[in-house]
């Protein structure tokens, strides 16, 4: 979005200079094709901020997908970890009675 403000700006600087060039400012030059320009001007930003906003809104919502993943495979390591852990208890116990049976 940064790089996207900057062009706009040098954009408007560049158009700003075309202007003063063509009609030194002065009302009574202006032309319908400076008012052309000026509207497609507004419809080429239009359609550009469109396309970066759609741009930037998928690549949020697919970030947003990947943490919502992430977080449920360490939900899910957790309480793996956890069963191999009671697995682990139950053959260690498994083990010692196996050692040591009572009669």
């Amino acid at each position: 979005m940064k790089s996207l403000s900057i062009t706009g700006l040098i954009l408007l600087a560049v158009s700003a200079l075309l202007f003063y060039l063509t009609t030194d400012f002065a009302v009574e030059q202006i032309k319908i094709s400076h008012i052309m320009g000026i509207m497609a001007g507004v419809g080429i930003g239009l359609i550009i901020g469109g396309m970066v906003g759609y741009l930037s809104k998928g690549s949020a919502m697919k970030a947003e997908q990947k943490k919502k993943e992430f977080k449920q495979l360490q939900k899910d390591k957790e309480e793996l970890e956890k069963q191999a852990a009671e697995i682990a208890k139950r053959q260690a116990e498994l083990e010692e009675q196996n050692r040591n049976p009572q009669i």
